[in-house]
């Protein structure tokens, strides 16, 4: 295969998904990522959802490994990294897309618990596998590492540690942009809006008891663009592009993936 990514060596953290219709921003991102050219190392914390991306890349003509990690643990990242050396000799995409918001509420509900087990996974998922690829990246003088984080960074939500990990997951973002630049690593991040995941839509309509279809109609209905949710395949595009070498003067940016819903800030 050929493509924007050809040569390159990309691992994906979230490669899986949860059941859903439809599919998901990390297998979405991998399949990308392989369609146009990249060995992909797909890590998740289920093996099998894992496979499942490995599978789908694979019987479309591409390569890719499966990996079972919990990225939330320091040496089971280390562990997949090590792994992706070995097989490769070297890493210059990192996509870390793991992300939860169960158990939030408003300021005056939330859980502590909840609070702290929404940190833990929606940083953390992301800072460990940094943490561990950044050495290689500098001493190869370059490497993209794309993180996605949400909208909510940015606009209101009653969600409250969902949007403060999202937050802080974009300022951690420029922190390692403005550390790597010298060394010829990017960093960037993508904020998704209102999306046609399983995470949101089954998601969500499992916990409120919603019908899934109106649940449908009423987050596109919040969407100035043509009134309509994007998907994983919007997500995938827009990492695509930060990971190329299209994108090789950009770093630091915060990306808006959402048909304008962020623009109605101000």
């Amino acid at each position: 295969m050929s493509g924007r990514l050809q040569h390159k060596i990309a691992i994906v953290v979230g490669a899986g998904q949860t059941p859903g219709r439809t599919i998901g921003n990390g297998r979405a991102t991998a399949v990308v990522f392989a369609r146009e050219g990249a060995k992909v190392v797909c890590v998740d914390r289920s093996l099998e959802a894992a496979q499942e991306t490995a599978t789908q890349i694979g019987d479309a003509g591409g390569t890719a490994v499966a990996i079972e990690a919990d990225a939330t643990d320091e040496a089971a990242c280390a562990s997949f990294v090590d792994d992706a050396m070995q097989r490769y000799g070297r890493i210059d995409i990192l996509h870390n897309n793991v992300g939860i918001g169960t158990g939030d509420g408003p300021p005056h509900r939330i859980e502590m618990e909840a609070w702290d087990r929404i940190f833990e996974v929606n940083l953390k998922s992301a800072v460990l596998p940094t943490k561990k690829v950044l050495p290689i990246m500098r001493q190869q003088k370059s490497g993209a590492i794309v993180n996605v984080s949400s909208i909510a960074a940015v606009c209101y939500t009653p969600i409250t540690a969902y949007k403060a990990s999202k937050a802080a997951l974009n300022a951690y973002t420029h922190t390692v942009a403005l550390g790597g630049a010298k060394y010829g690593i990017r960093a960037n991040v993508i904020m998704p809006g209102l999306m046609d995941t399983p995470m949101a839509i089954e998601g969500i309509a499992t916990a409120t008891g919603m019908d899934r279809d109106e649940l449908v109609a009423k987050r596109s209905s919040a969407v100035p663009l043509r009134a309509q949710m994007g998907d994983a395949w919007d997500v995938a595009n827009a990492a695509l592009f930060l990971a190329s070498d299209e994108a090789r003067f950009i770093t630091g940016v915060a990306l808006p993936v959402d048909g304008g819903q962020s623009a109605r800030i101000g």
